[in-house]
């Protein structure tokens, strides 16, 4: 299936919501992964809507991804709470561990490492999220099973 006839098939389930840009830009994200920068002309012609009105909302939310992610994507909280518990350290651990920095992908296309700004989990920082299953109370040694665990390609 094509990018353009995956947004014609979403247009037609969602753009007579109102505020149906968002709820598009969810489902298309989860359909292809992320929302190709070729698909906002698109988004925008069936929503009437500028190209800018579209991209301004991509690029407001963390949660929108504007290139395909790695296999495995590990998003670290970086939220007040989790700051105040070591996220930043934990942070530094993973791009260590993963050979991978913040909001980049290695070039194995293995993983990907996002921030990521509350997990609802700030009575057990610091926390993390792996291919969207969340990790509580993540410690150093945590962490490093977390990733053995991912059984990344060399």
């Amino acid at each position: 299936m094509t990018l353009e006839s995956t947004v014609d098939e979403l247009l037609a389930q969602h753009a007579d919501r109102p505020g149906a840009l968002l709820p598009l830009l969810h489902a298309l994200q989860e359909r292809v992964g992320h929302v190709p920068p070729e698909a906002v002309p698109l988004l925008a012609a069936g929503l009437h809507l500028s190209r800018a009105e579209v991209h301004g909302v991509i690029s407001y939310y963390h949660f929108f991804r504007s290139s395909r992610p790695g296999r495995h994507v590990v998003q670290i909280c970086q939220a007040e709470a989790c700051q105040a518990c070591g996220s930043e350290a934990l942070l530094a651990q993973a791009e260590q561990a993963l050979g991978c920095k913040l909001h980049h992908t290695r070039e194995d296309g293995e993983v990907s490492l996002e921030p990521v700004y509350c997990l609802g989990l700030c009575a057990s920082s610091p926390a993390l999220q792996i291919n969207d299953q969340p990790h509580a109370r993540v410690s150093p040694a945590k962490l490093q099973r977390l990733v053995a665990g991912l059984e990344l390609k060399a």
